[in-house]
């Protein structure tokens, strides 16, 4: 089984979105990241291409469309609900924790601040998933 190397991250917040690319790039540079800045056009791409992400980091907070709604959605697709979704957030309320469980969420990571913590997160979140991730089909 080959690791990971296809990511999908989806946060409306461009610094974010620059932070995650370098720390991609940086770490993982056989990897993909593909980026979008919301969950509609996320959906839509996932939905029409046959090539579907490793892993998706899913931010909580975004306009529009909350990461929550974007999860149901992915959840409730049965060719997209084995997909792990990592919840990649500012907030660690416990609340928004609960609530990604609920919906099935794989993991929940509170985002470091700082890019060199940043850095080493996304170092563990990649060592984790390329250790431990068993194909989805």
């Amino acid at each position: 089984m080959t690791p990971p190397q296809h990511f999908l991250l989806i946060d409306d917040n461009v610094a974010d979105q620059l932070l995650a690319q370098e720390a991609f790039e940086q770490l993982c540079p056989e990897c993909t990241l593909q980026i979008f800045s919301g969950g509609r056009p996320a959906l839509e791409w996932l939905h029409s291409t046959p090539d579907h992400p490793d892993v998706i980091l899913l931010d909580v907070n975004m306009p529009e469309m909350n990461g929550f709604e974007v999860l149901q959605e992915l959840k409730r697709n049965p060719r997209l609900a084995l997909i792990p979704v990592v919840m990649l957030s500012t907030s660690g309320a416990r609340g928004d924790v609960n609530t990604a469980y609920t919906l099935h969420a794989s993991s929940y990571l509170v985002k470091a601040p700082g890019f060199d913590a940043f850095l080493q997160q996304i170092d563990t979140f990649l060592t984790y998933w390329r250790e431990t991730r068993l194909a989805h089909a």
